[in-house]
């Protein structure tokens, strides 16, 4: 499972950045690594069973301080499908209206000329 973990370090310069960057990359499992932060003092990991415990105690060892910020589960982002509405076709006219009234034929008119 892809995990992020920040760590944060003290970074007296831009070589002390550099070498903690090339410590996190050399472990096995990391896919990416970049300096993360508002003042540039965190390293943020991204890889698939890394040991945050020991890249921390790396970094301590090799840099000096280091700090383990937190440690998150990185999912995957499952796209939904888009559901497509159903769109009916338009019906063309119906039917007219008829109406019924009944015939009667043998019923004799009530006026004899027609």
């Amino acid at each position: 499972m892809k995990q992020k973990i920040v760590i944060k370090v003290t970074g007296n310069g831009p070589k002390s950045r550099t070498k903690a960057l090339q410590i996190a990359v050399g472990l096995s499992g990391v896919e990416s690594a970049g300096i993360g932060g508002q003042d540039k003092s965190q390293i943020e990991v991204v890889g698939d069973g890394v040991d945050a415990v020991q890249l921390t105690n790396l970094l301590r060892k090799k840099v000096g301080y280091a700090e383990l910020a937190s440690v998150e589960a990185v999912g995957e982002k499952k796209e939904e499908p888009a559901v497509q509405p159903v769109v009916w076709p338009v019906y063309g006219g119906g039917m007219p209206q008829t109406y019924v009234y009944p015939i009667h034929p043998h019923q004799d008119p009530s006026c004899s000329i027609m």
